[in-house]
């Protein structure tokens, strides 16, 4: 192997390998920076607080915001919930509720649509399943305007 080639004032550059393994030094360190800030950036007042009371029907410590509606539509009985169950201990601020996924369920009269949760927190169904909605009960009435005077077909029995 040749020695590093010298500038013209007289001094070395550093050869290949010594900036590669700096470069990738400096890579692991911002990394794992990044990977640990969240966890050394806690509020420390906040672990001296309580952790919130369970609501109902939680039954592991954890508690549950509910949504619900009941209303007829066009001549159909529509009814709908969407629970969103929060860990215990998690922050009162409610950013864990948003992120968390909720159960929901829609009927239209007394029969399930299937509704779907996508990413960006609007919903979609069986029925409409091109186009989506910011509320459950939007989705739902757009279910029923869809299907006019047909009726959902009944869920289908699962075989394992």
């Amino acid at each position: 192997m040749s020695p590093t080639p010298a500038k013209p004032g007289g001094t070395r550059l550093p050869s290949r390998r010594t900036v590669l393994r700096g470069a990738f030094t400096a890579a692991v360190v911002t990394g794992t920076a990044g990977a640990l800030l969240p966890l050394l950036d806690r509020d420390p007042a906040a672990a001296d607080r309580p952790a919130p009371a369970p609501g109902p029907g939680s039954g592991s410590g954890s508690r549950a915001t509910t949504e619900e509606f009941a209303e007829m539509y066009r001549g159909r009985e529509i009814r709908g919930t969407a629970t969103v169950v929060v860990p215990a201990g998690a922050p009162a601020d409610n950013r864990v509720a948003v992120a968390a996924e909720p159960v929901t369920e829609i009927r239209i009269d007394g029969r399930p649509l299937h509704v779907m949760r996508r990413a960006d927190g609007t919903y979609l169904s069986d029925v409409r399943h091109y186009e989506s909605y910011p509320t459950l009960l939007e989705t739902a009435r757009a279910a029923v305007d869809e299907l006019g005077t047909a009726r959902l077909a009944p869920p289908a029995a699962h075989h394992m």
